[in-house]
């Protein structure tokens, strides 16, 4: 990843999320696995089918756990990649900011030249509707 020109901070910054993201991964995958094969009935044990029962159950519900503590990690992680794009990416905030500013720009050129339109067909009115008012003999 050092090709891409980050600042070493930032390459561990990244490798730390990397290493997150596929170990909590492993994790789901892993655990997930273990639920399912928890899952067959075996024939032959040499344990009490109950007692197998209430071991299987117990394990499951840790395992069901682990995926869920995972799932939350991965959500702190989404969360910690978007700050860390907000709060480090400086060149790409200034230029949503500055399109945002271009995009108002236009639209208040556009407002403006719609009253301007708007001003010019109201004077013309109401010099027609002046006319017509000083012309009458009702005055």
């Amino acid at each position: 990843m050092a090709q891409r020109g980050f600042p070493q901070s930032k390459e561990a910054l990244l490798q730390s999320y990397n290493k997150r993201l596929r170990d909590d991964m492993r994790s789901i995958l892993d655990n997930f696995t273990e639920i399912i094969k928890t899952g067959k009935i075996e024939e032959d044990t040499q344990v009490a089918r109950s007692t197998q029962s209430e071991q299987d159950f117990y394990e499951m519900n840790v395992r069901a756990a682990n995926i869920v503590r995972a799932g939350e990690s991965l959500t702190r992680l989404v969360s910690d990649l978007k700050q860390a794009l907000t709060l480090s990416d400086f060149p790409w905030v200034c230029e949503a900011v500055a399109l945002r500013a271009a995009q108002l720009h236009a639209v208040r050129e556009d407002c403006d030249r719609r009253l301007l339109a708007l001003r010019d067909d109201i004077a013309i009115d109401l010099y027609e509707l002046e006319e017509e008012f000083y012309s009458s003999r009702y005055k």
